[in-house]
């Protein structure tokens, strides 16, 4: 009985909360994301492709400026203070977007190869020598975590699976749900107040 209750009232908080919060609950999930998926890749010896490092660096970058947004004092009251909530919303309503189409992009990649170019290192293309070079760079100087962003993976293989998703999907649903919830917490979806 008490957790029927319970499931009840998370919806109403959740429509409850201020574009400050939903700023804040969206950089803890996107950080959260990041570090789950470089724990994931530790336990499970998994190998990250350019497009999984470039992800991951989607992420991390949402967290980051969702949490700068949410720092400032942004208040609703008032018509520019709702202007600049809803730019704040959409720019990172489009990070979400940009990361739910590179998720997207290798989801195709695993399910029907030859139907989308294949990441290569060979021919690099500009996704995957930004990572290359980051990772590089972090190799050489960073004292924690040097792996973070070297990627030695195929972008086509699903090394990891969880319910028949692999992590583009699982990542894709992600990107989308935070973009949605972005676009809403920011009053860019309209919303009963």
């Amino acid at each position: 009985m008490m957790l029927s209750g319970f499931l009840r009232e998370i919806p109403r908080r959740v429509f409850a909360l201020t574009p400050r919060q939903a700023f804040l609950l969206t950089g803890v999930v996107g950080w959260a994301l990041s570090c789950f998926s470089w724990v994931l890749q530790k336990w499970e010896q998994l190998n990250p492709c350019p497009l999984c490092i470039f992800q991951r660096l989607l992420f991390i970058l949402l967290g980051l400026l969702a949490l700068l947004f949410a720092l400032p004092p942004l208040s609703t009251e008032t018509w520019e203070g709702r202007r600049n909530c809803r730019f704040l919303g959409a720019l990172l309503t489009a990070l979400c977007l940009a990361g739910f189409g590179v998720a997207f992009y290798q989801t195709l990649m695993q399910s029907a190869p030859g139907l989308v170019a294949e990441c290569s290192f060979e021919n690099p293309g500009p996704i995957e020598q930004l990572v290359e070079q980051l990772g590089m760079f972090w190799l050489d100087n960073s004292p924690v975590l040097p792996e973070l962003f070297f990627a030695t993976g195929s972008c086509s293989s699903k090394e990891w699976t969880l319910f028949g998703l692999s992590l583009a999907n699982w990542s894709a649903l992600a990107f989308l749900s935070l973009g949605l919830f972005l676009a809403w917490g920011a009053r860019l979806l309209p919303r009963r107040e």
